[in-house]
């Protein structure tokens, strides 16, 4: 949104909140999302859908809209418009109102794999954007999906076709994620779920996709590293024996909620590391998907580098571009001494590539062909 603003868009923020029978917990949501929208200046900028009973039909007749209203809606809908989809939750008949509707892809390695089992509205969708970028590459495994088309008349669908992928950068707005003095602490961090179920089928097989599984090669690098200080904000629950264990190991173990729980805590919190320290589910390693989080593009941003393991992404940015891609637990201490060596260097990078290569004003651009 504030990259829609940077570039003198008309734009609002469309988001569906499903009613539940807990009013009271539902009127909280609500009051959270308007305040978030009114500290970022958007609070003119919205369109939340209430819907109770919640369904899995839209018609704008059971939806109560929330910021503006129903009416101008509609004379938006009744004019030129672009639906950026990237949560995939609005659907027929409300979705089809959209004149031209495009489908960004934040999950290649479960989005591509779930298009080729069950409709996520990849019918009703004019054109299709992921950050997958090494979707076309001849090493890239993800699925093929297809999907019936649905012409201009919206109604009859063509015969199954292959969907025409473009590929887009995750988005970072770099006036709101600036670049900050180098923190006091040695400090590398994440953040995320640790636990993951499968939810990718892979020779028969569902692989476990959480962060637990993909940082256990890496757990011993407090160890291997003791000049650093390590930490995770993650949801690991404080009676958890993982908490312990991790601790044992070197590991801080920091509630996600406490620490970006707001979009400037986060950018608060992510400022305070040295750098990014992550894995990533073996999924995007073996398909070769290409994919970099939108976190690491903040990190960047921020003039923080990223260590994390390599999808293929790694062809398609900058020589220079803050990244430090491994393999293995020497690499990853090889990395971690790299950056606290050379961290002026890299920061200048990280900060650098996300100007030139993650910025939203830059990629929104392409997408909605200015």
């Amino acid at each position: 949104m504030l990259g829609l603003r940077r570039l003198k868009v008309d734009a609002i923020w469309l988001e569906l909140l499903p009613g539940t029978e807990d009013v009271l917990a539902d009127q909280s949501k609500i009051r959270n999302f308007q305040s978030q929208l009114r500290a970022h200046g958007l609070a003119g900028r919205y369109c939340l859908l209430y819907q109770k009973p919640a369904t899995d039909t839209h018609d704008l007749d059971s939806l109560q809209c929330i910021g503006i209203s129903k009416r101008e809606l509609l004379e938006r809908l009744g004019g030129p418009n672009v639906l950026l989809n990237l949560a995939y939750s609005i659907h027929p008949p409300l979705l089809l109102r959209f004149e031209r509707r495009i489908f960004c892809d934040l999950d290649p390695s479960e989005i591509f794999y779930w298009m080729t089992k069950m409709e996520v509205g990849q019918s009703y969708h004019h054109e299709f954007w992921t950050i997958g970028l090494n979707v076309h590459g001849d090493d890239c495994q993800l699925p093929t999906p297809v999907v019936a088309a649905v012409p201009a008349a919206q109604t009859t669908r063509l015969p199954p076709q292959e969907l025409a992928w473009k590929t887009f950068y995750p988005l970072v707005d770099t006036k709101f994620f600036r670049p900050q003095s180098r923190p006091r602490s040695p400090k590398f961090t994440t953040v995320g779920q640790w636990y993951w179920g499968g939810a990718v089928e892979v020779a028969g097989e569902f692989p476990d996709l959480s962060k637990r599984f993909a940082f256990e090669r890496y757990l011993n690098l407090p160890a291997r590293v003791p000049e650093a200080r390590f930490e995770l904000a993650m949801n690991i629950a404080a009676e958890d024996p993982e908490r312990e264990r991790l601790r044992r190991l070197g590991w801080q173990i920091i509630d996600p909620h406490r620490v970006a729980h707001t979009p400037r805590a986060y950018r608060r919190y992510l400022a305070s590391a040295l750098a990014e320290f992550t894995a990533i589910k073996g999924v995007d390693v073996g398909w070769r998907t290409g994919w970099v989080s939108d976190r690491a593009a903040a990190f960047l941003a921020l003039g923080r580098p990223v260590i994390t393991e390599d999808t293929g992404a790694q062809r398609y940015l900058p020589a220079e571009n803050g990244f430090c891609l491994i393999r293995s637990a020497a690499e990853a201490e090889a990395a971690v001494r790299e950056v606290l060596h050379d961290w002026s260097r890299l920061s200048k990078q990280a900060r650098q590539c996300a100007v030139e290569v993650f910025d939203s004003v830059k990629n929104l651009r392409r997408i909605l062909d200015f």
